[in-house]
This record gives structure tokens, C-alpha cells and sequence, in this order.
């Protein structure tokens, strides 16, 4: 399984062939991302949910993002290190990954080493984004249920709505909520979540929960929620459009990174020079110029 999803992440040639290969056996796993800003305690939820998960007898892979430098491009892979009680469990596969620049709280190669878990049989694949910001919500897009964790102090409801963390959550979790505020920043959230409440019969609701990871307290309660949130993908038909979307979010992303290795085949030769010389010189204008450069990229 490292090896596969080494393949991923390095976009080995021999990748194509590895997907394949592997379609037949996937589809079948719950997929749950996690998220939230640095400090709230995500490794840590994640730990405690792989308990309760195994707990309740499932099979589960962690994919642990971690970012990478931007100045180096390293990263230091330690979100294993608050793991470790399952390092000796043959039916948990922990794999931290590296941003290597890829903006949105996940790595490029995710969706390929979901694929690769899934196929492998794990019940329940737990996606741990890098600390996201106020934009990095690509999440929402690879997971079938998304969890929020917040922390008291960490600012209030307004502040979660500007972090456009409202639109993405399915479930909202208040870690550390021993602290003092924990009370406070629960009410913020429920009460902006209410704000944007419709009125259909059936929609889902997020429920606001409060836990304390490193105690377990809280979690199973969590956990009882994101079962409820899948009983209700599949009541509803929306778990298939949500993969729908999400199959065809990876076929782009594909498709522009061959785009993108074109373009950088077109700027090693002389297509690209020639153009920008033509649009210099006053023989053609930029958007000619573009189009031209675009029926290139599309030749075979």
C-alpha cells in the first residue's frame, strides 16, 4: 500500500496502470475529512476517532497531510507521532502526506491514495488536512462527510464565517472544550449556522458537538453523528451525487496537470517564444495568440 501510493504522489508512469487496476475494488468506503485551523487538536480527534472506530469493529486509513515548506519544499510528517497506539494494529493504515505545494488543505495525490485505501478494504478513510486558512477548503470536495473542529478562543462565529469553514462543515466539533469559552463558541456556531437554516422537510442540519480528544470524552458521540450523516447521504441519494462530483473534480485535476506538462514542453521549445514575439512586435494580439497556444496544447 506505501508503495502504491508512493506511485501517486511521485506520478510515476506506471500510475495509470496501478488505477486500473484498482477501480474494480473501490467505492465502497466511507470517506470523512477533518479539518480546522492549526492548534485545534486534529491529530488528536483523529486518534481518538480511529479508537472508536476500531472500537465498533471497522477497518480504517488515515491519510495525514502535513505542509510542506515553501522555502525548503520538506515537510515534517509528524502527525503520526499522537498515532502511535495504533502502530501495532494490522487493520489501521496510517500514511502522513505532503502538501508539496498543492494549495487547499490537501495534497495532489489524495484522491489517488483514497483509491488505494479503499481498495485495500478499509471500512472508514479519515482525511487530516494541513491547519487550513481562509480558503483551503478543498475537503469539502474529496470527503463524504466533513468535520469542523474549532477550539475555544480561536475567534468567534463571525470569524468561522469568514473562514467559509459554515459552507464546508457537515458536522462541527468544539475540541478542548474543558477550556474556558468552549460554552460560548458553541452558541456563536449554532448561532450562525442557524442564520442560513432553510425549512425543507429533510435537510441536514450540522449538529454542534463538544468533545475533549485527548480524554476520549465526547467522541463517541461524534462519531454516532458521522454514521447518522451517512445514513442520510444514502436516504437522500445525495452520497452518489457528491462521488459524481468528486470523480469529476479528479478527471480535471488530471486533465490540467497533462495540460500544464504540455505547456511546460511548449516553453522548452520554441512555440511559446515565437508567439510572444509576434504579440511584441504588433504581428498578432494576445488572444490570438492564446488560441493559438491553446490548439497547440490539444494536438496529439
Amino acid at each position: 500500500m506505501a508503495r502504491l501510493i508512493s506511485l501517486g504522489e511521485n506520478a510515476h508512469p506506471v500510475l495509470r496502470e496501478v488505477m486500473a487496476a484498482l477501480m474494480p475494488h473501490a467505492g465502497k468506503a466511507h470517506i470523512v475529512g477533518i479539518t480546522g485551523a492549526p492548534g485545534v487538536g486534529k491529530s488528536t480527534s483523529t486518534n481518538a476517532l480511529v479508537t472508536a472506530l476500531r472500537q465498533r469493529g471497522k477497518r480504517v486509513g488515515v491519510l495525514a497531510i502535513d505542509p510542506s515548506s515553501p522555502f525548503s519544499g520538506g515537510a515534517i510528517l509528524g502527525d503520526r507521532i499522537r498515532m502511535s497506539e495504533h502502530s501495532l494494529d494490522s487493520e489501521v493504515y496510517i500514511r502522513s502526506m505532503a502538501s508539496r505545494g498543492h494549495l487547499g488543505g490537501v495534497s495532489w495525490a489524495t484522491p489517488q491514495a483514497i483509491r488505494v485505501l479503499d481498495a485495500a478494504g478499509c471500512d472508514v478513510i479519515i482525511v487530516e488536512t494541513v491547519g487550513v486558512g481562509q480558503s483551503e477548503v478543498d475537503i469539502a470536495g474529496l470527503a463524504d462527510t466533513s468535520l469542523v473542529l474549532l477550539a475555544p478562543g480561536m475567534g468567534d462565529g463571525i470569524q468561522a464565517a469568514k473562514a467559509g469553514i459554515l459552507e464546508i462543515g457537515d458536522i462541527f466539533v468544539v475540541n478542548k472544550a474543558d477550556r474556558e469559552g468552549a460554552e460560548a463558541t458553541v452558541r456563536d456556531l449554532r448561532h450562525m449556522i442557524s442564520l442560513g437554516d432553510r425549512t425543507e422537510p429533510g435537510l441536514w442540519r450540522p449538529p454542534v458537538l463538544k468533545t475533549v480528544a485527548a480524554d476520549h470524552d465526547g467522541v463517541d458521540e461524534v462519531l454516532d453523528a458521522v454514521e447518522k450523516h451517512l445514513e442520510w447521504l444514502r436516504s437522500h441519494n445525495i452520497l452518489g451525487q457528491r462521488r459524481l462530483r468528486r470523480a469529476a473534480d479528479e478527471i480535471e485535476a488530471i486533465a490540467m496537470q497533462t495540460l500544464r506538462q504540455r505547456m511546460g514542453d511548449l516553453r522548452s521549445g520554441h512555440r511559446l517564444a515565437d508567439l510572444a514575439q509576434y504579440v511584441l512586435d504588433g504581428r498578432v494580439d494576445p488572444y490570438a495568440a492564446a488560441d493559438d497556444l491553446v490548439a497547440s496544447l490539444v494536438e496529439p
